[in-house]
């Protein structure tokens, strides 16, 4: 017999069913109850509503199995449910900034609205995921979460990609000490820089906001670090396509490939998965100060391989190859004596390199640039960039060298200098500088002429250039002689003055006396300044009218005067022989040191 209930009655069944089920999920584990005992329960839990409507309830009327399938049809309605778990969650109200679900649970639980941004269409009756964190919070609301839902899913995702060494997709996000932050669908992950590429990036901020590959190379979900790596994963690819290239790639090969990277000493060349390098000095037969004037990142090229090493993971490749050799036949193109025109490249310390069309350079070197000049570097003539002309002196195709000459474009003074500037010629010079035996005068510009010290005077022992000229001294000078093969040219500065020595005996006939100052001890005499540039030589044997003196110093000293008499004029050997006879009161301070005494052997014609 069945009884239907009234919808009031049954109400309050529910209400009474669900607080005594309360105490029933509360009931400690150890206090389960049997079978029996439960019916029990069951039969007083219903027994105060048999009181208000009895003929409602007759205990003999239901057995222990229907009672079990009324609590059932409440029961199920709960559902078995633990902390920790993930579970289907109904959208029941969408607030300001929460989210109200429905679990399956007594109550229901409440997620900030935040969690839900990458679910903008979110509405009531949805579906979603969460995570089951507490059954009760402090005021009896269960707590769920949305983000640690996602996490978890995420990072039980990430688990299965490491044990399965499975590749995943992520962002490069943000560069950090030793890497890069790595967005792995939505959870942070950290890429070191070494494992970025196969070689060192060197502008990693290009890279960031891309998506790539990775493999997990590190877990520990504890503390929630995850270790990736990219270059696993390139490894991988370039061993597939390396041993694919193996097998077709061959010496003398010509391919295409696309220029993948610019260093200063070449480029890499992308050969479709393994890298070869186009050296600079491959680029072209020309001179090229840098890859970048040849190619350019992501250009695509047709290149030559010149050889391969697998064990080194090594493949040269060449573009100049693929050009015809222009040193070829290049002594007929060229021939000597040639005048040729091209552009300064290259300036060293012995000449300039001169190219003359790509591929093929000269060298001036420093001694062809200027027949007058003194070129102390090729920079003080020439500039890179500068466009000169030239003649070609030598050609050696075998050497790949090719010898030019600047100075050879013009007539070479030196030919005509003897018949614009004949022997005994009288020119006003400059002088350019002095050394110790002579001092360079400018005859024109670039020429110089060398006076020597011997031909500065015709009377006095010079014994330094300055004694006579200045640097900067405008002098008439006489032309001795100009050597044109070996480019020298001497000059005579007391030629340009008659000889006095032609006229001395009138000047100085012999008896004459005369005063004169010693300027020189000798080891057989003392020299004496006559005045007018004449010195006169006194023999040790005419310094004492008594004969006693054996060694000048003894006698005399530089500066001291003398009193002399002139025995001997020898114009031929410009020599005038004195006897000392008498020596003035009056004298110069003497010396505390002896003056030197030099050797006779040092002055000519003593």
């Amino acid at each position: 017999m069945s009884t239907e209930l009234s919808p009031e009655l049954a109400a309050e069944l529910d209400a009474a069913l669900n607080a005594d089920m309360d105490e029933l999920d509360t009931e400690p584990a150890h206090n389960k109850l049997t079978p029996r005992e439960k019916r029990d329960l069951q039969k007083s839990q219903l027994r105060p509503l048999a009181n208000r409507r009895p003929e409602l309830y007759e205990e003999d009327e239901f057995s222990s199995d229907e009672y079990e399938r009324m609590l059932e049809l409440y029961n199920g309605t709960l559902a078995s449910i633990e902390e920790g778990e993930i579970v289907k969650a109904h959208v029941l109200e969408i607030r300001e900034n929460l989210v109200v679900l429905d679990i399956g649970f007594k109550s229901e639980g409440t997620i900030p609205l935040e969690e839900f941004k990458d679910m903008p269409d979110l509405k009531v009756g949805d579906e979603v995921e969460v995570l089951l964190e507490h059954l009760e919070d402090q005021e009896g609301s269960v707590v769920l979460s949305k983000k640690k839902a996602d996490f978890m899913r995420v990072w039980e995702r990430i688990r299965v990609a490491y044990e399965s060494d499975m590749p995943v997709e992520g962002t490069l996000v943000k560069k950090i000490k030793g890497g890069v932050v790595v967005d792995l669908m939505g959870v942070d992950a950290f890429l070191p820089g070494s494992q970025i590429a196969l070689r060192r990036v060197p502008n990693i901020d290009e890279l960031l906001g891309h998506k790539y590959e990775f493999k997990i190379i590190k877990l520990n979900k504890r503390r929630r670090n995850i270790v990736v790596s990219r270059r696993v994963i390139l490894e991988q690819e370039r061993a597939g396509k390396r041993e694919k290239l193996m097998k077709e790639l061959s010496k003398d090969q010509v391919r295409k490939g696309v220029v993948k990277n610019i260093t200063d000493f070449g480029a890499f060349i992308d050969l479709g998965g393994v890298d070869g390098l186009l050296h600079i000095t491959d680029m072209s037969w020309g001179r090229i100060s840098h890859p970048s004037e040849m190619v350019q990142i992501g250009m695509e090229l047709e290149i030559k391989v010149l050889d391969i090493d697998w064990e080194r993971e090594r493949i040269s490749l060449g573009l100049k190859q693929l050009q015809s050799y222009p040193w070829k036949d290049v002594a007929a193109k060229y021939p000597v004596g040639t005048r040729v025109n091209g552009k300064v490249v290259s300036i060293t310390n012995y000449g300039a390199f001169i190219e003359l069309e790509p591929g093929i350079e000269g060298l001036v070197h420093i001694s062809e640039m200027s027949w007058t000049r003194n070129v102390r570097h090729p920079s003080k003539i020439v500039s890179i960039g500068e466009a000169i002309e030239a003649v070609v002196l030598k050609v050696d195709e075998t050497e790949e060298k090719i010898s030019l000459g600047m100075k050879q474009t013009e007539q070479d003074p030196w030919v005509i200098l003897p018949l614009k500037y004949p022997v005994g010629t009288r020119i006003n010079g400059k002088v350019r500088n002095l050394t110790s035996f002579g001092a360079f005068v400018e005859i024109e510009p670039g020429i110089d002429g060398l006076i020597h010290i011997s031909d500065m005077s015709w009377t006095k022992r010079v014994q330094h250039p300055s004694e006579v000229v200045k640097k900067g001294d405008a002098v008439d000078v006489v032309i001795l002689n100009i050597d044109s093969e070996n480019k020298r040219i001497s000059l005579g500065l007391k030629q340009a003055e008659e000889d006095p020595w032609l006229r001395i005996g009138e000047t100085y006939p012999v008896g004459t006396e005369l005063p004169g100052t010693v300027v020189r001890l000798m080891d057989k005499g003392v020299v004496v300044d006559l005045g007018n540039d004449i010195e006169g030589f006194v023999p040790v044997s005419q310094l004492d009218p008594e004969g006693t003196v054996t060694n000048p110093a003894d006698f005399a000293w530089e500066t001291m005067n003398l009193v002399m008499r002139v025995l001997e004029v020898d114009p031929i050997h410009r020599r005038i022989v004195l006897a000392v006879t008498s020596v003035p009161e009056e004298q110069p301070p003497k010396p505390a040191e002896p003056s030197k005494v030099h050797s006779s052997e040092d002055e000519i014609g003593l």
